[in-house]
């Protein structure tokens, strides 16, 4: 079973058409250039197969249990210093190196404990990957449905991948329902615990809910 996920929780996902804008008009992506740029899906379909696997695992690995199991496939899968530095936006730029470096660490703790505390059994669940496309900036869409039972309607899932040098294709972002911005909704939330307190209080609050995911 998938905890569900609520639009108007905190910290969660909310409403992003400004970013999911970015993904409008794609060119198709070939067979041959796949080929020649690497298969962005196949790092999606990685993660998906140890998530699931987790999941088949939830109760008896418990929250704990499946953090450190999950944490070195998203470090694989995910860029989270990438993903931390657009969640921040524009503040990035004015902090220190050891701001940025406990901002980072904390929003990798945390999305890490997100998945853990979300994922937290398994009713039969399966993952379909339905496509890939280049955008124009040299991006990738991979669109995904986690396909749920019991009658439930799938959920698409689409992961914004970004070539990372020497560490090929990473996800950056991740749209559900298509157009929803994991992102977008973080850097809303975050530019206003900077705004109060700076980047000494978001680091706070980011271990604080990784512990409070933890504790179960």
């Amino acid at each position: 079973m998938i905890r569900p996920v609520s639009l108007g929780r905190r910290g969660l996902l909310a409403t992003a058409a400004a970013t999911a804008a970015a993904l409008v008009a794609p060119a198709p992506l070939d067979s041959a250039a796949a080929q020649a740029a690497g298969d962005p899906a196949a790092v999606v379909e990685r993660f998906h197969a140890v998530l699931l696997d987790v999941m088949r695992s939830a109760r008896q690995l418990g929250t704990q249990g499946r953090e450190q199991r999950l944490r070195p496939a998203m470090q694989a899968a995910f860029d989270l210093p990438a993903m931390a530095r657009i969640a921040v936006g524009p503040a990035w730029t004015r902090m220190t190196p050891a701001q940025q470096a406990a901002i980072m660490q904390a929003f990798a703790d945390w999305s890490v404990a997100t998945y853990a505390a979300r994922f937290d059994g398994y009713s039969g669940e399966t993952f379909t990957t339905q496509g890939e496309t280049e955008l124009r900036n040299g991006d990738r869409l991979v669109r995904t449905t986690l396909n749920r039972t019991g009658g439930e309607p799938p959920v698409q899932l689409n992961y914004l991948m970004r070539r990372t040098g020497g560490d090929g294709w990473k996800i950056v972002d991740l749209y559900l329902t298509g157009t929803i911005s994991e992102l977008a909704s973080r850097r809303a939330e975050f530019t206003a615990i900077l705004r109060d307190g700076g980047p000494e209080r978001l680091v706070a609050e980011l271990r604080r809910r990784t512990d409070a995911l933890l504790r179960g």
